[in-house]
């Protein structure tokens, strides 16, 4: 029987390697019984839920058949099975968790992974992704009973039906959509053959925007590459708005949960612009105050905002969960990672790709402006930031060794900048007094190493990318 690890938020695999019918029996068969045990535990209801699940499914090969498979175990374990009937954002899944007033969700998705991937996606009943101790004691059922399957005698029933028009709804509640609506906006979504493709222009029918939706097929295969949302991926969208032109692009990855974008001809925006831009509307525009949360490896404009506007800021190891976390205490205005995970108040605790994209269609409502307007009056208020990753291969029986090493021997300066503080509660990170930082850290399955950096220039990122390549060569 194959090994099954738990990662971020749930089991990713290789389809018909590791990733079978018959694993995915054995992880919903696990999955039922926590949350049975749970149940038990807590009394009548866990945390007053109905014993009731949302299972979803994104566009990868045999993701439905999956999802029926992961339907019918549940309802063999008598819970409620709400089952969506198509590919469906990641995001419209854990809001349904919530609305539905449901134990948990599951959602049949690799993310943003190679086609080759699919996964096994836990959400909680805040309508978040599973912690890590929720996903450890999971494991531990792994094995313990045989998969219960429905049957005709079976009394839960599984219920098809769409759940995205009640998230759509809701999120026409979070922005401001009367202005949105008539802002005749002319905006491209990049869809990356995901779940995502169609949702803007269902949401915003009838208005005055004007949405093109590209790369909508339904292609198993990504069209040759991996649905996220980095500039790589873009090179499809970016040819037609150089002779479109557009107000904006919005990107959406795989599973709808992450954003990404493009000026409206098709020039690149980073995650970490995009956070600034949002971060700016809420403070600028909007007029809300709280804490903001933000990953490791997320840009120090971020720090310098929050400085600037007395909020208070936290940082987080790297991996929405603990974004998450920090949300479900209260009071956070803003809760995002690098990767273009963003979550929102008044919302769920959980990245939502399409909401990001509805907030940057108000910004712009709002302002009137180009989006690379924006982005020039903050680099002239908080200083230009330029950002680079590289991913390496590094043992992993070495990384331990390196990041004990990197933590006792922190360089004295960042290229001409003295060291002010060094981070190791994920990774390593050095942060000088410029503001310019790199950062290294292991992925948590792969024998990979990323290495991140910051700083004013192209040029000087890359130095610093180049220095962290050496600092790996220590041990």
């Amino acid at each position: 029987m194959a090994q099954i690890k738990f990662g971020t938020d749930g089991w990713r695999a290789v389809i018909a390697e590791d990733f079978t019918f018959e694993n995915v029996a054995r992880v919903a068969q696990a999955t039922a019984d926590f949350w049975k045990s749970e149940t038990l535990r807590q009394g009548s209801k866990i945390f007053g839920r109905e014993l009731k699940v949302v299972v979803g499914l994104d566009r990868r090969f045999f993701s439905d058949k999956f999802a029926q498979t992961t339907a019918e175990v549940f309802a063999g374990n008598d819970f409620q099975v709400v089952l969506t009937p198509e590919p469906t954002p990641t995001p419209s899944v854990s809001f349904a968790v919530k609305n539905l007033n449901a134990v948990g969700g599951v959602m049949i998705t690799a993310s943003h992974n190679p086609p080759i991937f699919n996964g096994f996606k836990l959400k909680s009943y805040y309508g978040g992704s599973t912690n890590s101790d929720e996903c450890k004691a999971i494991e531990s059922f792994l094995g313990k009973n045989p998969p219960q399957f429905k049957t005709q005698n079976s009394k839960p029933k599984i219920a098809v039906q769409d759940v995205r028009p009640a998230h759509y709804a809701a999120l026409k509640k979070l922005v401001d959509f009367k202005l949105i609506a008539k802002s005749k906006l002319k905006f491209a979504h990049e869809a990356l053959f995901g779940v995502g493709a169609g949702c803007f222009e269902q949401i915003l029918k009838g208005t005055t925007c004007k949405v093109t939706t590209l790369n909508t097929k339904h292609d198993v295969l990504f069209g040759g590459i991996n649905p996220e949302p980095i500039v790589q991926n873009y090179a499809r969208s970016q040819k037609f708005l150089r002779t479109h032109p557009h107000d904006i692009c919005l990107v959406t990855d795989g599973d709808a949960d992450r954003v990404g974008g493009m000026d409206g001809r098709g020039n690149y925006l980073t995650t970490h612009q995009i956070i600034c831009l949002l971060l700016h509307h809420f403070i600028a525009n909007r007029k809300q105050t709280g804490r903001v949360v933000k990953a490791l490896t997320t840009t120090s404009m971020v720090d310098k905002m929050c400085a600037a506007y007395n909020l208070p800021l936290v940082e987080t190891g790297v991996g929405f969960k603990y974004i998450c976390a920090e949300m479900l205490k209260g009071g956070v205005l803003l809760g995002a990672e690098e990767s273009g995970g963003i979550g929102f108040p008044g919302h769920i605790p959980e990245r939502d790709g399409i909401a990001a994209g509805l907030m940057l269609l108000e910004l712009l409502a709002t302002e009137k402006i180009s989006v690379n307007k924006i982005l020039a009056k903050l680099e002239k208020q908080f200083g230009p930031h330029r950002y680079g990753r590289i991913d390496t291969h590094f043992p992993l029986e070495k990384r331990g060794a390196l990041m004990e090493f990197l933590a006792k021997n922190p360089p004295d300066k960042l290229l001409k900048s003295p060291l002010a503080d060094v981070k190791t509660f994920d990774g390593v990170k050095f942060i000088a007094e410029d503001s310019s930082w790199l950062m290294l850290r292991g992925s948590g399955t792969e024998p990979i190493l990323r290495i991140y950096a910051e700083a004013k220039s192209e040029a000087d990122a890359q130095k610093l990318l180049k220095l962290g390549v050496v600092l790996t060569k220590q041990v």
